[in-house]
């Protein structure tokens, strides 16, 4: 996690704003920077993480956590963000269909 020293990079900007744009098609997604790194909103509910190295991770709970420690996902923190696979961040289609999981736990809780 972040020391609140840390600085916002232009790195983790343009993983924000890619993240953004990779994920439009499931709403209204936003972000802003948030202690180094940027939260990633949809419907102004955080739903993802960049951290301040740059790295994207989205929220997990029971329902999808065995999903991330199958695929050696590392959480963040005391958090309950882990981190997205390479392989799922290299297919827009993985990526949106891990994404709507996780944005699915903004409803349930």
């Amino acid at each position: 996690m972040a020391k609140k020293s840390t600085k916002f990079s232009a790195k983790v900007g343009e993983v924000a704003e890619d993240m953004v744009d990779r994920l439009s098609p499931l709403g209204p997604v936003t972000w802003k920077k948030m202690f180094g790194g940027a939260g990633i909103f949809l419907d102004a509910k955080m739903f993802a993480l960049v951290n301040h190295d740059g790295y994207a991770h989205f929220k997990v709970a029971d329902a999808n956590r065995d999903r991330y420690t199958s695929a050696g996902s590392t959480k963040f923190g005391n958090m309950p963000y882990y981190s997205i696979p390479e392989d799922v961040l290299a297919d827009d289609g993985r990526l949106l269909e891990w994404a709507e999981a996780s944005a699915r736990l903004l409803k349930t809780g």
